[in-house]
């Protein structure tokens, strides 16, 4: 007799819903696996024989059969332990038949059963295709009741497995109180804390810098900052999430979904725009997905949030020049043999580099004269070649997507033990009133909410100048040489800087002050001219 029970299979950004069958039928006692198993998955058969036993179970001594489908696409991992113990169990009457509903968990030999990833995913997926009954390790729990549906049952060990059925059957319930919504709540109604990230105020001087981070947090702007070790380029990077304006409730359950994917096995929903700031020995897999299991990579796990590339020359070279298609398209596809894989990867790029290998360039420092006094000499040792070589890193097809660059110096000790700073949580409520004004602005569309993603057409329609501010934007164009992406790029920032000020209108001010910000860097050299 053949039964099944569904289950969950990572892939891409949907997932697979996967149909384990079991047929039992007189023959040699064995399994055999179909449906393009993974090691892992072909593994589980000496798991569920073993588990059975620890349990207490007899297992059958016929032959079984275990199809996955669909049939063409490859299962990994161990989640599918579960639900081909519970498919053989209903083939063969020890327990109910696990009907209409999604089963997860990889099985010890003891019978207990551990966590796995992608729950919240795998719930998600099922509630989409219709079902509203969960079996989940009891350590997923918390996950899988994140989106407050369906009724989630989480379990510790495949004898409380069946009895969870056992008890189903009788009762029409997996529990007396088995819907997740008293769990969700008690969890989710405490606010979200703020990520733990410092404030603006602590960080003295660097008010261009200070500037250009605001503009970038309130359009979701691409940012390049250079300049000499210890002048705070880091520093106030990490603070940058301390302004930002939280998550819309469908970006929180696409960004919660994929750092489900991505095993960070979340226990409520991300409200706060993820920050991510992977090493610079990262690969090109850990850095935009793949691997021979495809899974996010960071450029998707920063999804409506910022990735952070401090020392971004340092990072490999295919690496940085990977960025270039995903900041354009605001999706990563992933080409297999046997399909294409495409993740969410609508992410803020922050770079951080020294001026030069050395991180001296425009430095000075004092030295002795051989007379007994001091004289002033430049402290950097990179050659031209060097400091050419250092910079071509980038490219200049990734240079022309980052519209606001910022270079920084270090401040003097007047400007270190001068007045208090402008806090975080004043520059914030500017940045969220800017972002209110873009969330209405692109309500009717489906894939953009900030000014950053504008397209060519929408730039044409919402970035309205006035006539001296076109004089400006005309005046740019010619004098500087501005490119097609470099001109749409200064109109986008333009309209963010004008969004701060609340004004419908770009200004010749908002123009020159874009513009100014994207010029700011082009030549390394200057970097301490401003």
């Amino acid at each position: 007799m053949g039964m099944f029970v569904l289950s969950f299979s990572p892939f891409g950004y949907d997932g697979i819903l996967i149909r384990v069958e079991a047929d039992i039928r007189r023959g040699i006692p064995g399994i055999d696996i179909t449906g393009l198993a993974a090691g892992a998955v072909r593994e589980a058969r000496e798991r569920v024989r073993v588990a059975f036993r620890n349990s207490g179970f007899d297992f059958p001594n016929d032959r079984i059969l275990i199809n996955l489908a669909p049939a063409g696409i490859r299962k990994d991992g161990a989640a599918l332990d579960l639900p081909i113990a519970l498919a053989v169990m209903a083939a063969c009457g020890i327990a109910p038949p696990a009907l209409n509903t999604m089963v997860l968990g990889e099985l010890e030999l003891s019978g207990r059963i551990r966590p796995v990833r992608a729950v919240l995913a795998a719930t998600a997926a099922g509630l989409e295709a219709g079902i509203r009954d969960f079996i989940v390790p009891a350590e997923n729990y918390a996950e899988a009741a994140i989106l407050a549906k369906g009724n989630i049952a989480g379990v510790s060990t495949l004898e409380e497995t069946v009895q969870v059925l056992q008890r189903r059957a009788e009762t029409g319930h997996f529990y007396d109180n088995n819907t997740c919504d008293s769990a969700f709540t008690s969890q989710n109604e405490v606010e979200n804390n703020p990520q733990t990230c410092g404030d603006f105020k602590e960080v003295r001087g660097q008010g261009r810098y200070k500037r250009i981070l605001e503009i970038a947090a309130a359009g979701a702007h691409n940012l390049l900052v250079f300049g000499p070790p210890g002048a705070g380029k880091t520093m106030l990077a990490q603070r940058l999430p301390s302004i930002m304006a939280p998550l819309s409730p469908h970006e929180q359950v696409v960004v919660t979904r994929l750092h489900s994917l991505g095993n960070l096995q979340p226990t409520r929903l991300i409200t706060q725009p993820p920050f991510r700031s992977p090493h610079h020995t990262s690969s090109v897999e850990g850095l935009v997905g793949g691997g021979k299991t495809v899974r996010p990579g960071e450029i998707s796990l920063a999804h409506k949030g910022v990735l952070f590339l401090d020392e971004a020359p340092q990072f490999h070279l295919n690496v940085l020049q990977g960025l270039r298609e995903p900041l354009e398209e605001r999706v990563i596809t992933i080409t297999r043999a046997e399909t294409v894989v495409r993740l969410p990867a609508d992410f803020q790029l922050l770079l951080a580099a020294n001026p030069c290998p050395c991180g001296r360039l425009g430095q000075k420092k004092s030295t002795h004269s051989g007379d007994g006094g001091y004289k002033s000499d430049a402290s950097c040792f990179c050659s031209g070649d060097e400091i050419y070589r250092y910079w071509r890193r980038f490219g200049g097809a990734l240079l022309d997507r980052i519209e606001l660059r910022a270079a920084v110096n270090i401040p003097s000790g007047d400007v270190l033990l001068g007045d208090t700073e402008e806090p975080s949580s004043v520059i914030a409520k500017r940045v969220l009133n800017a972002v209110k004004i873009q969330r209405g602005r692109f309500e009717t569309s489906a894939c953009i909410s900030r000014n950053a993603g504008m397209s060519a057409a929408m730039v044409e329609e919402f970035c309205k100048l006035t006539p001296s501010g076109k004089k400006a934007m005309s005046t740019c164009i010619e004098k500087l040489c501005l490119s097609g992406r470099a001109y749409h790029g200064v109109l986008r920032v333009a309209r963010t800087i004008a969004d701060l000020e609340g004004k419908d209108i770009i200004e010749e001010a908002h123009i020159l002050e874009a513009v100014q910000h994207r010029r700011q860097g082009d030549d390394p050299y200057d970097v301490f001219s401003v």
